[in-house]
């Protein structure tokens, strides 16, 4: 899909078996920026790389143009096809500092945030060309220039990119999706880091990995909405935890997602962690 004459967007479905056999229906949005050469904006799961190289195909540019990733972080539905692209292209990888390692040693990744169907998700380890930093600037050619903005939250090293000229702005999973599961590792950080993206002046366009576009002011909208979920998801963490007090954190997910809307069979480690991370603002009532 074209969303500007630079800009592609590629939508990448797959399929995720929770711990207790539910399967989860997922996407993943992947970005190719077409200059003299293409940059492409983390990429996918494993089985992705052909998917993108096809689509860089039938827009009449050739595999080979792909010069460099940027990962706007190291989660497996983001890296996963990385290795193989970086093999088939000799591409550069880019990645913040505090996500190189979980790239460079994904069974350390695996072994420290386990998901379901980690090793089928990702190709294996990649090195890492290029760190990048809040605040620097990525050159692309042809007038071409991303803004690393450091947004953790979701992640320590998430970033999320500002395509100066053209007011896009590449987020990543930095903006929580209401109705969505909820998956952070610090919900205080996410909160700051969406407040700093809602601070950018005259967007033109929100594209995330885990949301539809987002054009004009409903790229601001759904800022907000992010913020709001967040709130709504502390809330029901407080009041559930303040009934239950000796819930464990297994049992807390289940009854926060239930509360939510979401089935609480979808229940699983990686969001029991993230709603624990709320548990550390148990006096804070208003998060956002």
């Amino acid at each position: 899909m074209q969303i500007d004459q630079k800009i592609h967007a590629l939508k990448l479905p797959f399929y995720v078996t929770s711990p207790s056999g539910m399967v989860l229906e997922r996407f993943v949005y992947v970005y190719l920026i077409y200059g003299t050469e293409i940059c492409l904006i983390d990429s996918g799961i494993a089985s992705s790389a052909e998917e993108i190289f096809d689509y860089v195909r039938r827009t009449d540019r050739k595999v080979g143009d792909i010069s460099l990733i940027v990962q706007t972080h190291s989660h497996p539905d983001h890296i996963g096809a990385t290795r193989i692209i970086k093999a088939e292209t000799g591409c550069a990888v880019a990645v913040h500092s505090s996500e190189k390692e979980w790239i460079e040693d994904v069974e350390r990744q695996n072994r420290e945030r386990p998901v379901p169907g980690f090793h089928s998700l990702v190709a294996g380890p990649v090195g890492v060309n290029r760190v990048i930093e809040d605040g620097e600037i990525i050159d692309l050619g042809c007038g071409l220039k991303l803004q690393v903005i450091h947004t953790p939250g979701h992640s320590r090293g998430s970033v999320s990119l500002l395509l100066s000229g053209y007011n896009v702005l590449f987020s990543g999973d930095a903006v929580p999706v209401p109705g969505d599961l909820p998956i952070y590792e610090d919900v205080a950080a996410s909160v700051t880091s969406l407040k700093r993206l809602k601070g950018i002046p005259g967007l033109r366009q929100l594209l995330a990995s885990w949301d539809e576009p987002r054009k004009g002011t409903q790229a601001y909208e759904r800022l907000d909405e992010g913020l709001r979920y967040l709130q709504r998801v502390h809330d029901s963490v407080l009041g559930i935890a303040e009934n239950n007090p000796s819930i464990d954190e297994m049992e807390l997910c289940g009854k926060v997602l239930e509360d939510i809307g979401i089935p609480p069979i979808a229940a699983n480690q990686l969001v029991a962690r993230s709603l624990s991370s709320h548990l550390s603002l148990r006096e804070k009532k208003e998060i956002i």
